[in-house]
């Protein structure tokens, strides 16, 4: 059987894995960074940015696609006439503004130094008040689409993005012939076939068979009745072949022409099929910058606060369900980049460890509830289940005494608490989780974390094999496009190994948790629940002082 390769477009960077169609066995891996990495505090041109924005450049997921290539073909010492297909997946909800050929609206010289002419990252949260009024409008006609989606639309879905761009920029909006998940656009790049793939449209554009309809958009705003007239290209299900690498895709890849390409799927959403899970109540954490929560279902439930429930959107004769913590990863970057004292920057270069490292192990030796800390995991606002991008992150605690690993454990809790609130409210609607499958380079690298979760949620947890998830269930998507497998079970019974790593609970840490829990949800209600509270009030006020910094400047 051949070789395939899967492509993995995350916030920084794209990886890139080659396996075997016939065992899933790794042939070669590279990752290539973004050079402009996320635009959150100033466009290249020195623009600068308000809060909540994050952007990004489109020339980066070329630069990296090619690299990343590049990388895994010399790694496995392979030519590209070894590849019999291609599969990518994408952060998503990420737009492009682009024209009707495809050209990225800030690449053109004209919109450079326009904000809402570049990609809006999935952690785009300025659309929060587009998004607030599309869900009470929804909630107001009784929108049939709404309860499947958690009953709140997201900032960082599709639409409100683009409602922002009309309503902020209506030129950028005139001049935009396509809004387009990036993943969307990278395959429209390298095989000339404008499509959208099912799963990004079902969970990020609102997408059932068909879009909400225009006299919704037009009541949010008239300029936005034609919205789908931006939205051109037909709507292919997994594992379809959009088409095969052009002259084009094969100057921008490095690929050879006619290699068959699978439709783009969401990044977290083809770690289902990376960790071989085709059945009900195994809940996949797919763990980075964010994480997301999935699951399968045998039918449609309506669970408030999750990011979507779609027929087909993970595993065909399934209902996928995925709810999400936007920050993760994030999070524990953001401690160590900013508020590290030099002691502990010192003692981990003379010991030759990262300091993420040093930190875990100062951190392990602490009980549950020791520091005295409790934190709430907001800090680029709540996917799930609270929906809502104006929330931030809250320390609760703090005394002289505190050391910086006590303030890192209680981050790492704080994140496995909003897991822990996630299971509750799945199965208080009727969607079972019975067990823990974590995938990506966190599960992977931080034992003492997955342990946290295990005793925090109760469950026990596995570790997928793969370091790799978004590649490996690329390549295994692209096994379907292909050809290789007849379909993605078969596909995934071929390619996907066993777990390698397993965590029970500790019952001593359960009961600690248990108490530390009660009080993580009292805050989260307490602050999350409140429009009027202080947390939404900072952040009230912090954009007023913005506004009035740049009126003073």
């Amino acid at each position: 059987m051949g070789v395939l390769l899967g492509v993995d477009f995350g916030t920084l960077s794209a990886r890139a894995v080659l396996v075997s169609a016939k065992d899933g066995g790794v042939l070669g891996e590279s990752s290539c960074d973004y050079p402009h990495g996320v635009l959150d505090r100033e466009l290249p041109g020195g623009c600068p940015l308000p809060a909540d924005w994050a952007l990004q450049h489109p020339s980066d997921y070329l630069f990296a696609l090619r690299g990343a290539i590049s990388g895994a073909l010399k790694s496995a010492r392979l030519s590209p006439r070894n590849v019999v297909g291609l599969g990518i997946d994408f952060t998503s909800c990420t737009v492009v503004a682009a024209d009707d050929s495809g050209v990225p609206l800030c690449l053109k010289e004209e919109w450079r130094g326009r904000p809402h002419a570049y990609p809006k990252l999935w952690k785009h949260h300025a659309a929060q008040p587009q998004a607030d009024r599309m869900t009470a409008l929804a909630l107001e006609r009784g929108e049939p689409w709404l309860p499947l989606r958690g009953g709140r639309v997201s900032p960082e879905c599709l639409f409100p993005k683009a409602l922002q761009v009309l309503e902020e920029d209506p030129e950028i909006y005139a001049a935009a012939g396509l809004f387009l998940e990036a993943g969307d656009w990278m395959t429209f790049m390298l095989t000339g076939n404008l499509s959208r793939n099912a799963c990004m449209a079902g969970y990020r554009a609102l997408w059932d068979g068909e879009y909400p309809s225009s006299e919704f958009f037009g009541a949010l705003n008239p300029g936005f009745e034609a919205i789908e007239g931006k939205l051109k290209g037909p709507v292919l299900p997994l594992g379809s072949q959009i088409g095969q690498i052009n002259e084009r895709g094969a100057a921008i890849s490095g690929l050879l022409p006619g290699t068959p390409v699978a439709a783009a799927v969401l990044d977290a959403h083809v770690g289902m099929a990376a960790a071989g899970i085709a059945e009900t109540g195994r809940l996949l954490l797919v763990m980075g910058t964010s994480t997301c929560h999935l699951v399968l279902g045998d039918e449609p439930k309506e669970v408030p606060g999750i990011c979507g429930a779609v027929k087909d959107g993970m595993v065909p004769g399934f209902y996928g369900f995925e709810a999400g913590q936007s920050c993760v990863g994030d999070a524990f970057s953001w401690f160590l980049q900013n508020c590290l004292p030099g002691e502990v920057l010192r003692e981990a270069e003379s010991r030759k460890r990262s300091p993420h490292a040093l930190l875990r192990e100062r951190a392990q030796k602490l009980l549950p509830g020791e520091s005295g800390l409790l934190a709430l995991d907001w800090w680029n606002g709540n996917r799930s289940v609270l929906i809502d991008g104006d929330l931030s992150g809250v320390l609760f605690g703090l005394t002289l005494h505190t050391r910086p690993e006590e303030i890192y454990r209680a981050l790492i809790e704080s994140t496995a608490f909003g897991t822990r609130k996630i299971i509750e409210n799945y199965r208080a609607h009727g969607v079972a989780v019975s067990e823990l499958i974590a995938s990506g380079g966190i599960a992977q690298k931080d034992p003492m974390m997955m342990q946290i979760y295990a005793d925090v949620c109760g469950l026990p947890l596995r570790v997928a094999e793969t370091k790799q998830g978004g590649a490996l269930g690329s390549a295994i998507f692209a096994s379907v496009a292909s050809g290789e497998h007849e379909d993605l079970l078969a596909a995934m019974r071929a390619m996907v190994r066993p777990p390698i790593a397993e965590y029970l609970p500790i019952a001593r840490n359960r009961r600690l948790y248990e108490k530390l829990y009660m009080q993580y949800s009292r805050l989260h209600d307490l602050f999350g629940r409140d429009e009027n509270g202080a947390v939404k009030a900072l952040r009230a006020i912090a954009r007023e002082a913005e506004a009035l910094s740049k009126i003073k400047a």
